[in-house]
Order: structure tokens, then C-alpha cells, then sequence
């Protein structure tokens, strides 16, 4: 589906729901990388001579370099990105009557 399309099918509320989803279940090109890893330090470790290397491989000894600096997002930042994309996308700021639990 090309970009265009997408934004005006695509809520920014359910935009931001799959962002937030991408960060805590992420996929795509690092969790290739990381899942490669994870095999190719399971293979090393297998046939690692403990004298020669005491300390065991890691998946990170064999994944590329990370396009972007990874850290931990509290959900601060996640709120932030959310309202972001919300401005970005057109999306009205604000809480419906029932978000707070509250009723308004």
C-alpha cells in the first residue's frame, strides 16, 4: 500500500497504537539481526575453546553496527512520540471522556 494511501486510511490514534506496539513487540531489519546473532553466538559458543576464550560470544559480536542508537524509551518518550505523530498526522490533542477512567 503506498504511503499516501495509508495516512488517510490510518487514524492518527491507530498510528500511534502501532508505533507503540513496534516498540514493545518490534520486527523488521534489528530483530533480523538479532535473531541471526543470537544463532551465530549459539554456533561460537558450541565450538569456543574455553581456554582461548574464557568468556562466552554474545549475539551483539556478530550483528552490525545499529543504524540508530538503541535505548531503553520510557513512557514519557513514547507519549511524546505519540503526540508528535498526532501533529504530524492532523490528529486533534486531548483525551476522550472515558481515557482517564474518570469519565471525563
Amino acid at each position: 500500500m503506498p504511503v499516501g494511501e495509508l495516512l488517510r486510511r490510518m487514524s492518527a490514534q491507530e498510528f500511534a497504537e502501532w508505533m507503540a506496539f513496534f516498540e514493545m513487540e518490534p520486527w523488521g531489519y534489528d530483530m533480523e539481526n538479532w535473531r541471526f546473532g543470537m544463532l551465530a553466538a549459539t554456533m561460537a559458543n558450541l565450538h569456543r575453546d574455553p581456554k582461548k576464550r574464557r568468556k562466552p560470544y554474545r549475539p551483539e559480536d556478530f550483528m552490525p553496527k545499529s543504524r540508530r542508537e538503541k535505548r531503553a524509551k520510557s513512557w514519557q518518550d513514547l507519549k511524546a512520540i505519540a503526540r508528535l505523530w498526532n501533529r504530524v498526522l492532523g490528529g486533534r490533542e486531548g483525551r476522550s471522556p472515558s481515557a482517564d477512567g474518570n469519565g471525563g
